[in-house]
């Protein structure tokens, strides 16, 4: 998976919110909110570019203290969701090593 080129994770009013921009922009009429971990998750997949559920889950129980196995469910709710409203693509560019 993969962040879709033109949104962005901002703090509007004290609140981290994924926004799209150019082109992008056109066809979202949303902003999402997320909560502390989803805004660190969200980071965490800028930050590895072409990630997956297990790649985001082993980097939460890195971070927090939560078990593999429901730090693998929350990631896939959570990356599910993400692809339901279209801010990440579901394909990589480049396989992973």
């Amino acid at each position: 998976m993969r962040i879709k080129k033109g949104f962005t994770l901002r703090r509007l009013c004290g609140q981290d919110t994924v926004m799209a921009q150019g082109t992008a922009a056109a066809n979202f009429g949303l902003m999402l909110q997320l909560s502390e971990a989803a805004a660190w998750l969200w980071r965490e997949a800028e930050r590895q570019g072409d990630f997956t559920v297990e790649s985001l889950a082993e980097a939460l129980c890195e971070e927090y203290d939560i078990t593999p196995a429901a730090a693998l469910s929350d990631v896939a709710d959570l990356t599910a969701q993400w692809q339901q409203v279209g801010v990440v693509d579901a394909t990589s560019s480049a396989p992973r090593q």
